[in-house]
């Protein structure tokens, strides 16, 4: 029989009420149980920890113990699962603590991943691509659909020449997904419609360095627009090992080739578009203080005056 000791103060787990639609916030008394009798869900939506604040969580773990406990549900004889506070308790793992301090509740499979889910959009720390990906498996769930329906759901009620707008927002679905992003507290539908769903399209290059931290989803995007692969994957690099502003990585894209370049909206560049820049460019160098230049300029021009005349 393992020893559970009662914490003298009582726990309230933030945001279940906002999940579960509860009005009641009732407090829980936390327990303390031996770390070896917990175990990791199959399906974690966590995937990356940035090493470097694992490690200072790791030493204040040391210094002060979990101060917050994690919320676990019964999984068997004396074995509990984790539903809360992946990483305080892999903090307490590398700590070597023996006991750590727990919430225990009753729980479905669905409604701890939702918890786990709501859990980890709720902190600071999450990385914009896990972001979006727990807030549409999120969604999903609530919405019994799966991502893409979800996803779906989301560019009907912005595209009224493809779907009834009112006939969306007026729709129980579409209160769901309300109900989601208040709980979430951090997006509109809207917001992360226009915002986020484009991460999921990146590529993989690009997506496993917003994952893991080494650049902001706004530098993502803007890398993204490159379509050559080796040019992106130069830009990339630089990016990161440089640590290029936001404008400095635009205006390395602006030295490529437009061919190799997609407008914001991923479609390539027009040749009316390539034309717009040119003149824009000419208009700002020095050409006409260089009589060559100059010249070349004048026999562009008449080609291009005689060009028109034809069309």
């Amino acid at each position: 029989m393992s020893r559970r000791k009662r914490s003298p103060q009582p726990y309230q787990i933030k945001g279940v009420d906002a999940l579960f639609g509860e009005q009641s916030s009732t407090e829980e008394a936390a327990q303390r149980i031996p770390l070896s009798q917990i175990r990791l869900p199959q399906a974690q939506p966590r995937r990356y920890f940035e090493p470097q604040a694992m490690q200072s969580l790791v030493e204040s773990v040391k210094q002060h113990g979990i101060l917050s406990p994690l919320l676990v549900r019964p999984k068997g004889q004396d074995l509990y699962e984790l539903v809360a506070g992946e990483r305080r308790y892999r903090a307490a793992v590398s700590a070597g603590l023996d006991e750590v301090s727990v919430v225990i509740r009753e729980l479905t499979d669905e409604d701890a991943l939702q918890l786990a889910l709501l859990e980890n959009l709720q902190r600071e720390d999450l990385n914009p691509l896990e972001e979006t990906e727990g807030i549409l498996q999120l969604l999903a769930l609530k919405l019994n659909q799966t991502p893409e329906s979800a996803i779906a759901l989301l560019n009907a009620a912005a595209h009224p020449e493809r779907n009834s707008v009112d006939n969306v927002i007026h729709s129980p679905e579409w209160q769901t997904v309300i109900d989601v992003f208040t709980s979430v507290g951090k997006f509109t539908p809207e917001s992360f419609r226009t915002n986020r769903l484009p991460l999921l399209n990146l590529p993989d290059d690009i997506k496993e360095a917003l994952r893991s931290g080494r650049l902001s989803y706004t530098k993502a995007r803007a890398i993204a627009r490159v379509k050559g692969q080796l040019e992106r994957q130069e830009l990339l690099d630089a990016a990161i090992s440089e640590d290029l502003s936001l404008n400095e990585i635009k205006d390395r894209i602006k030295s490529l080739q437009p061919t190799n370049v997609t407008l914001d909206e991923g479609q390539p560049a027009s040749l009316k578009s390539r034309v717009d820049k040119a003149y824009a460019k000419i208009k700002k160098s020095k050409i006409w203080d260089d009589p060559k230049k100059k010249r070349q300029l004048e026999k562009l021009l008449a080609q291009l005056e005689a060009l028109c005349v034809k069309v």
